[in-house]
C-alpha cells in the first residue's frame, strides 16, 4: 500500500511518516500543501493519501476533489485537528474516504489502517456523534425546504446571504474572504450548505432561486 502525506506541519508529517514507516507501510512522498499534494500524486499514484484540511495555496478539500477527479480509486483520508471543524460532509462529498482526529492515539490509527487495508472507510470514534448531528439537522432542513409558495428568509443565515449576494455580483471567494474577514474555505462550505438548502447544483442555480424568494436584488 503505497501512502502520501500531506500536512503543512513538518513537525507532525515527521511524526506521522516515522511511525507509518516503522510499522512497515510504504511512504512514497510527504508534502506541504495541496499544490504538491496534486503533483505528486499525479505522479505516485498512491492508494492512499493522508491529507491535512487546512493548507496553504490549495487547501485539502480542493486538493481531494481534484486527486479524485483523475485517480478515482484513491482513498484520500482527511485530517483535522479539531472534532468542531465544519468540513466533514463537505469531505465527503468531495470523495474523502476517511476523517480522523490528529489527537487519535498511535494504536488506534494502526487498527483502522487495518480496516483501510481490507476496503472499509475509516473515521475517529469521537466523529461518529456529529455525524448523527449533522445527518439531523440536514433532515431538519430538508422537511423545512422553502417550496415555492413560501419565502427562503430565514432559512439562511445572514452570513450565508452575505456571500450569496457577493456571489450574484461576481466576486471571487478570495475577494469575498477579504471583505467578510473568513477563509475561502468557510465560503465553499457555505455555498456548498446554501445549495444544499436550495436542492439545486450550481451558484447560478442558486442565485436564480434567491432572486425570484427576494433574499437578493438583480
Amino acid at each position: 500500500m503505497k501512502i502520501l502525506i500531506a500536512d503543512d506541519h513538518q513537525l507532525f508529517l515527521d511524526f506521522f511518516q516515522h511511525h507509518l514507516t516503522e510499522q512497515g507501510y510504504e511512504v512514497v512522498a510527504s508534502v506541504l500543501n495541496g499544490n504538491e499534494a496534486i503533483a505528486k500524486a499525479m505522479e505516485l499514484t498512491p492508494d492512499v493519501i493522508f491529507m491535512d484540511i487546512v493548507m496553504p495555496e490549495c487547501d485539502g478539500l480542493e486538493a481531494t476533489r481534484r486527486i479524485k477527479e483523475f485517480l478515482p480509486a484513491c482513498k484520500i483520508v482527511m485530517l483535522t485537528s479539531s472534532e468542531n471543524d465544519d468540513s466533514l460532509f463537505e469531505a465527503i462529498k468531495n470523495g474523502a474516504f476517511g476523517y480522523l482526529l490528529k489527537n487519535l492515539h498511535v494504536n488506534e490509527l494502526f487498527n483502522l489502517l487495518a480496516n483501510l487495508e481490507q476496503g472499509r472507510s475509516i473515521l475517529s470514534p469521537d466523529l461518529t456523534t456529529k455525524i448523527f448531528q449533522e445527518l439531523s439537522r440536514v433532515a431538519s432542513h430538508d422537511s423545512h425546504f422553502p417550496s415555492d409558495n413560501c419565502n427562503a428568509e430565514g432559512i439562511l443565515s445572514e452570513r450565508q446571504i452575505a456571500i450569496l449576494k457577493m456571489v450574484a455580483q461576481g466576486k471571487m471567494y478570495k475577494e469575498i474572504s477579504t471583505d467578510l474577514g473568513i477563509s475561502e474555505r468557510t465560503i465553499k462550505y457555505h455555498m456548498e450548505k446554501i445549495l444544499g438548502i436550495f436542492h439545486v447544483n450550481t451558484k447560478a442555480q442558486a442565485i436564480s432561486y434567491a432572486t425570484s424568494k427576494g433574499l437578493i436584488e438583480n
